[in-house]
Formats: C-alpha cells, sequence, structure tokens
C-alpha cells in the first residue's frame, strides 16, 4: 500500500547520503514526499581531503561544505542530531535529543577507526576521521616543531612522525607531510635531516593490491623526500613517547610524539548494534541496495557490503557517490508506488592516490596507467568533478582544486 507523503530519512551527509538527498530534493516533489536528512554536523567534509587537512598542506575550510550551500532547506527537513540507534522493526530512529518515525530510511553513517586491539592506539595515536581530529594532527605538528628549540634538552621524539598503514590513507598523507615538513623546518628553524617521517604497513608492500609499478614509482618518489618504510611489519603498541613494531619477529622500539594511525576503518557500529544482518558491521545489500531484511532500508557507503567477485568493493568516494544515483532512483520508485527497482553496477573509474600536491599515481580507463604531473591534474579533476555534480559550478569554483601547474 502507498503511503501518502511518506516520510523519507536519510541518515549521515557524507559522500553517499548528500548525494541522495541532492538528487531527491530535485526529482521528488515537496507534496510527495517529507525528506529529513540528519547530521552531527551543519556541514558535509570530503573525507578524501582529510589527510592534507591533517597535514596543513590545505586549510580545514576548503575540506567543509556548508549544508545550507547545497541542501535546499525549504525542500529537506535538516535535523542537527547525532544518530544513537535505529529501529527498523519500529521505523524509527533514535536521536540524542528527538526520535524520527520513517516510512523509507537511508542509512548512510560512514566509518569509525579498527584499532584491531592494539594496545594504546586509541589512547596514544591520532586518526584521521573527520575534520576535528584532522585539525589536530596539524596543530600538534607545528606545536612539536615549536617546542623543539624551547626545550634545554633536544627531543627527537618530538620530531619522529610515524605514520601506521600503507594503504591510500597513510601513503597520501606521508606524501603531504613530505611537502609540508620543509616549511615547517623554515618556520622553526630546523635542519629537515633531523625530521624522520615513518611510514609502518603489515603486507609486504605498500598499497597492497595496487599496480607493483606504480607502487614502486610511489616509494621511490616519496623516500626521495625523506619518507621511511618500514614494510611487513606489525604495529604492535603505542607508547605515549615511541611506538613498537615486529618485523622478522624482532622488535623494535621508535621514539615518537607523534603515532598517527591510517591502517584501518569499519562500518558505523550502530549498524551492528541496531540489529541489521550484518557481516564484520556492513550491512551486505540486496542488488537494489536494501537491506536484506528490510523493504523500506537501503543502506549506502561504508556501511554496505557489496561483493566483486570473491572480495568485497572497497569503501571508496566513487562507488558511495556512484550508489547514491541507484538509491534515489529506488527511493523515488517506492514514494510513487512503483515496484521495480534498479539493480546498482558498479562502473570503475580507476583508481588515483595523490603523492602531495604534485606528485600521484593511478590506474584509469580500461587499466592504463599514469603517475606523475599526468595523475595530479586527473585527481584534481576528479575532486572537481564532484563538486561540480554536488553544487554546480559556484561551488566547484569556490571549493575546487586549480593549482595544476604547481
Amino acid at each position: 500500500m502507498r503511503v501518502k507523503n511518506p516520510n523519507v530519512v536519510i541518515l549521515g551527509a557524507g559522500y553517499g547520503g548528500l548525494m541522495t538527498t541532492v538528487k531527491l530534493q530535485k526529482s521528488l516533489g515537496v507534496n510527495e514526499a517529507n525528506i529529513t536528512l540528519v547530521n552531527k554536523n551543519d556541514y558535509h567534509y570530503q573525507t578524501t581531503w582529510l589527510h592534507e587537512t591533517a597535514a596543513g598542506t590545505i586549510h580545514h575550510d576548503q575540506t567543509r561544505i556548508p549544508l545550507k550551500d547545497v541542501v535546499n532547506m525549504s525542500k529537506v527537513n535538516f535535523v542537527q542530531d547525532t544518530v544513537v540507534e535505529i529501529k527498523p522493526d519500529e521505523k524509527k530512529v533514535k536521536l540524542e535529543n528527538s526520535e524520527l518515525d520513517y516510512d523509507i530510511l537511508v542509512v548512510g553513517l560512514g566509518f569509525e577507526p579498527a584499532t584491531f586491539g592494539i594496545p594504546g592506539l586509541e589512547e596514544n595515536a591520532f586518526m584521521i576521521n573527520d575534520i576535528n581530529s584532522s585539525r589536530l594532527i596539524r596543530e600538534h605538528l607545528e606545536h612539536n616543531f615549536a617546542m623543539y628549540h624551547n626545550e634545554e634538552e633536544k627531543n627527537p621524539a618530538r620530531l619522529n612522525i610515524v605514520v601506521g598503514g600503507g594503504g591510500f590513507t597513510g601513503i597520501e598523507f606521508v606524501g603531504e607531510l613530505a611537502n609540508r615538513i620543509p616549511e615547517l623546518c623554515e618556520e622553526y628553524d630546523i635542519d629537515k635531516a633531523q625530521v624522520r617521517i615513518i611510514n609502518v604497513e603489515g603486507a609486504p608492500t605498500v598499497l597492497p593490491g595496487f599496480d607493483p609499478e606504480l607502487v614502486e614509482y610511489a616509494m621511490n618518489s616519496l623516500e626521495a623526500r625523506g619518507v621511511e618504510f618500514i614494510t611487513g611489519a606489525l604495529l604492535k603498541e603505542a607508547k605515549p613517547e615511541s611506538i613498537v613494531y615486529e618485523k622478522d619477529g624482532k622488535q623494535v622500539e621508535i621514539p615518537t610524539l607523534t603515532t598517527v594511525w591510517a591502517a584501518g576503518v569499519r562500518a558505523n557500529s550502530i549498524v551492528e548494534k541496531s540489529g541489521f544482518e550484518n557481516n564484520r558491521g556492513k550491512v551486505e545489500v540486496r542488488k537494489d541496495m536494501r537491506a536484506p531484511e528490510y523493504d523500506d532500508v537501503f543502506v549506502i557507503g561504508d556501511c554496505a557490503l557489496i561483493w566483486n567477485g570473491e572480495r568485497p568493493f572497497p569503501p571508496t568516494a566513487q562507488i558511495a557517490i556512484q550508489q547514491s544515483a541507484t538509491v534515489a532512483h529506488n527511493v523515488k520508485a517506492l514514494v510513487q508506488g512503483h515496484t521495480d527497482l534498479e539493480s546498482f553496477e558498479f562502473n570503475s573509474l580507476g583508481t588515483l592516490a595523490s603523492l602531495g600536491h604534485n606528485d600521484a599515481v593511478g590506474v584509469i580507463m580500461n587499466d592504463r596507467k599514469i603517475f606523475g604531473w599526468k595523475a595530479t591534474f586527473m585527481k584534481k579533476m576528479s575532486d572537481n568533478r564532484y563538486l561540480l555534480k554536488l553544487g554546480g559550478v559556484g561551488l566547484m569554483l569556490k571549493k575546487g582544486k586549480f593549482n595544476f601547474f604547481y
């Protein structure tokens, strides 16, 4: 039975949730459905730019997009609050300050860090989770450089930066650090040779699963700018003033006051706590992006699990943005009483990893490998394309990246 003016509730204004909202506000009339977007902040942030905010190579305001700039507040009811629990059997969402009823729900609650039970990580390591945690890293780095000459006894741990994890986030972050450190050294009168950027990765190589030729290029580029790689090494403990890793059966301790953990995320734990059928915290969605046991719940982005043969697709911004087209189409179909829903098919446009603002590696268009300036150009164009899709030319010109030649 079709509900008149159904309540469509979207949880989370990340890539998937926000793009779904923007598409629905264009395709559904105000008399067709009541759309509510719930987010704990009144802005959307570009998760894929947070490593730049953390290193201090871009200002956090460039990473942040006020929701009022892209959401039509006369068509969408925005609730700034934190989701506590979803009650799918009652069709309710419990927030910190209120409760919402829904007829159709879109869950796009994003990720949280996975620490794999490593002692001391939660207490002593920084995480690149959101704008505030990224700003904290930037300020912490500046504080340590400023303190170095202000103590009677020089403490090398202040200038040792350890990044746990050699996946995309870890590598992109050390790339930005490699650009930022010379500026910090000049500002605080520190010899660059005294600074160490150390990347610790458990796999035999960084960027596991990526093209080996491009991995070698990335490592050479970063090593030339002072990054040290310790691969095949497991982080065993994060202490307040050091980390301990194990490699080849031996434990090694590195003094550091800056440990940044970039080696694992999991779906928001609210999904699991709310009783959804899940696989390691993620909902294994049907082809139409709905939860297996609920016809009125869609799951998108980091909270959704979709298989690519024997392995799940990695949770990227690209896949979340593509999912939003399917989810928005299917929500509209349900609102209008249709039962023929679209299946989601991922069309990979390639994978790009930046190595700082003027270097990158990537695979685009049918496995074509690119690196250097070409890859940097494509990466920035890809970022700008998202802004164009989200908020038009105005948003792209305001927040986009156009520093192609430096």
